[in-house]
């Protein structure tokens, strides 16, 4: 990845990226045949069916970008979008890990809403700065199948696009799952009004501190010490 950082060129340079290290191969390799595998895991999970064609779109779009970068050649900068991608899929579990040992940890997700921002941001230029300039500037611009050279125009559009449209479903489903949040905390902070017990005030109320001796009520006026004493007179 240093290489990456230092010299951005190698992402489009000398493409096509035929000749792969063993250390590439395999990461493409492990990523397919655990996305391809995540198929029949939703069936032996037991997924509910109101669960499933969410799971699918998610596989779907994971193998989709995969693959299309080990089969277009684009390996260079198909590892580094996948790498930064999980990089800040790797901190929102992180985060999640410290919510479930204290609901009140809440700065890793802060984090995460900022490092996401900033992954489809820098998703977006490397990917125009790859494809929209590094390779349309290149000399060798012809469809040839058997060297592995696909960079034509309709292509480098259908990649551009394809990688827009998916950084755009994910901004949009950042935001409808933040703004869930942000009401979820607001609805969960505010103070519930408690109401005072009303006070009934009347005619029976001062009929019952006439009858009170001393703080306590007697069953009845009449039988008071005062009256009893009359009585017995």
């Amino acid at each position: 990845m240093e290489n990456y950082i230092s010299d951005p060129t190698i992402l489009w340079r000398a493409y096509p990226h035929n000749l792969m290290t063993f250390q590439m191969k395999f990461f493409y390799i492990s990523q397919l045949a655990y996305w391809f595998h995540a198929f029949p895991e939703l069936y032996f999970q037991k997924t509910k069916k109101e669960d499933i064609p969410r799971q699918l779109v998610y596989i779907g779009l994971y193998l989709f970008h995969v693959a299309g970068a080990y089969l277009l050649n684009l390996n260079h900068l198909g590892l580094v979008l996948l790498v930064l991608h999980y990089f800040v899929e790797f901190l929102f579990h992180i985060s999640r890990l410290f919510y479930f040992s204290d609901e009140k940890y809440q700065k890793g997700f802060s984090l995460w809403a900022v490092l996401f921002v900033l992954g489809r941001l820098l998703t977006l230029i490397l990917s125009v700065l790859t494809v929209g300039f590094g390779l349309a500037r290149a000399e060798n611009q012809k469809l040839d199948f058997s060297a592995g050279n696909f960079n034509v125009l309709a292509v480098r559009i259908a990649v551009l696009a394809s990688i827009c449209i998916t950084q755009a479903f994910m901004m949009w489903k950042f935001i409808n799952f933040q703004l869930r949040r942000w009401r979820e905390n607001s609805n969960f902070q505010v103070p519930a009004v408690k109401k005072k017990p009303a006070v009934t005030k009347g005619r029976s109320s001062r009929k019952g501190t006439e009858n009170g001796v001393n703080g306590t009520v007697t069953s009845n006026g009449a039988d008071s010490p005062r009256n009893r004493k009359e009585k017995s007179s």
